[in-house]
């Protein structure tokens, strides 16, 4: 008899919705994590620290008070790294303790240390203290992703590092590069500007976030560069010099030379799998160490499962905690609905994108006839109460029947007020909805109104009067 019913590699969110899972029905589980406390890189160096991070320097930057009370407006004049990190470090405490609390109460065993495969039923964990085997009927691993280093960039945890070292930042420069225009290299680059840094984003693509909106993209674009940030597209650097604490020298492809105080590296990330001793189960890694799954979540070894970061793309906490909790209820043969493909997908840039179901460009390819509609904050009572001038929703749909297709938002609470959307597509919805529908005053859902009574015109103008309703 196995030691445990589920054995689970890593405790970020995909790890402690499985165990948590397998465990309230009653089954052995073990949580296997490499820290001496619970939350995975998610809580620890990823997700939570840098959207704490953004909250505290918007905060602290009094960025849209600065419309009210003018440019110079500051809530503390001299930010420091250290202001940043104590309320990174308190959120991440309170969230510790919630999810020990969480695995205590459901009898959960973890077990710290590094866990690799013996065989297809037997981990062992090794730690300070020692090394520990136990054997389990399933596993399920979720370790995550890390990033992708550069073999020959010198860095040194003080002004040559990577995103993953936010948490132990000395110090905030004055000039910053940041290798890498994804998702991460454009966080921390706009997070950074509003404290006045000289930011410089470096990246070899000719184009950001391609799979984005391209309107979305350029209102991005051009506010981080009113805040300060310089793009070199389809560059990258060919040498780079710590000369002193304070100073990285950084010559690029393009023959410019730079100077800046620190370089972060936010690079393509890949799964932890390369400690795992895959080949001890019968498995193997693919392109950039992720793990193949089927539908279900499964490996090619059946019993063994994988969630979360180490399968690979969309890679968000989010869609890593229902592959947790789908994974978990294959295993122990629960019924499930299949994993929702209308998940919203949410950028933590300042302004914030978020964005759901189809882009322009997919219609296009796709060669279905689209309409849009566009709201912008500026002219909804909130969005000038708030100091937001420069957000907008934009929605795409049917002009004949009127149903949603798409929605892409920039500006605030974007990432929350893209669910509005997402609930109407998930239920085939149409514009209407927004038509129709009585929103809290002053809001900035209204501005979904606002962005479907403007598609709705557009179609209104190109048919025949009889064919609508009033519409303001």
């Amino acid at each position: 008899m196995a030691d445990y019913d589920v054995i689970v590699l890593g405790c970020g969110p995909a790890g402690q919705k499985a165990a948590v899972k397998c465990a309230k029905v009653g089954r052995r589980v073990a949580l296997v994590d490499n820290r001496m406390v619970v939350g995975g890189r998610c809580l620890h160096i990823g997700t939570i620290p840098s959207k704490t991070f953004r909250a505290a320097i918007i905060y602290l930057s009094g960025y849209y008070e600065r419309i009210i009370y003018g440019e110079d407006y500051r809530v503390k004049e001299d930010i420091t790294a250290e202001d940043l990190i104590f309320r990174c470090n308190s959120i991440i405490k309170r969230e510790i303790d919630v999810i020990h609390e969480q695995l205590t109460r459901n009898r959960v065993d973890v077990f710290s240390g590094e866990g690799m495969f013996r065989d297809e039923h037997t981990v062992r964990v090794t730690s300070t203290v020692g090394t520990t085997d136990i054997s389990g009927d399933y596993i399920v691993v979720c370790t995550g992703a890390t990033s992708n280093i550069l073999q020959d960039l010198p860095f040194n945890s003080v002004n040559i590092v990577n995103s993953d070292d936010i948490m132990s930042l000395s110090f905030l420069p004055r000039r910053l590069m940041i290798m890498g225009g994804g998702v991460i290299g454009l966080e921390y680059a706009s997070m950074f500007s509003l404290l006045s840094i000289d930011v410089s984003v470096v990246s070899k693509h000719p184009t950001l976030l391609p799979w984005i909106d391209r309107e979305l993209v350029d209102a991005l674009a051009d506010h981080m560069q009113r805040n300060g940030v310089t793009f070199y597209m389809e560059d990258k650097a060919t040498h780079v010099e710590a000369i002193s604490q304070r100073q990285v020298d950084v010559e690029l492809a393009s023959g410019r030379r730079l100077e800046v105080e620190m370089l972060m590296y936010a690079a393509p990330r890949k799964g932890n799998t390369e400690e795992l001793n895959l080949a001890a189960a019968g498995l193997s890694a693919v392109k950039d160490n992720y793990l193949e799954v089927n539908g279900n979540y499964q490996t090619s070894v059946p019993h063994i499962y994988a969630a979360g970061d180490v399968i690979g793309w969309p890679s968000l906490a989010s869609t890593s905690i229902d592959q947790g909790r789908k994974a978990a209820n294959h295993l122990l043969g629960l019924d499930d609905v299949p994993f929702e493909p209308l998940f919203p997908y949410g950028i933590y840039t300042f302004p914030d994108i978020s964005v759901v179901g189809a882009s322009e460009q997919q219609l296009r390819e796709e060669g279905r006839t689209y309409e849009v509609g566009i709201g912008h904050y500026s002219d909804s009572a909130r969005g000038q109460i708030i100091g937001d001038k420069h957000g907008l929703v934009k929605l795409l749909f049917d002009p004949e029947d009127r149903t949603l297709l798409g929605a892409h938002i920039i500006g605030s609470e974007a990432s929350e007020l893209v669910h509005v959307a997402q609930a109407v597509l998930i239920n085939g919805g149409k514009i209407d909805y927004f038509l129709d529908t009585v929103f809290n005053y002053p809001t900035l859902a209204e501005v979904y109104k606002l962005a479907a009574l403007n598609g709705f015109n557009k179609t209104r103008a190109s048919r025949p009067a009889a064919a609508f309703v009033d519409a303001d």
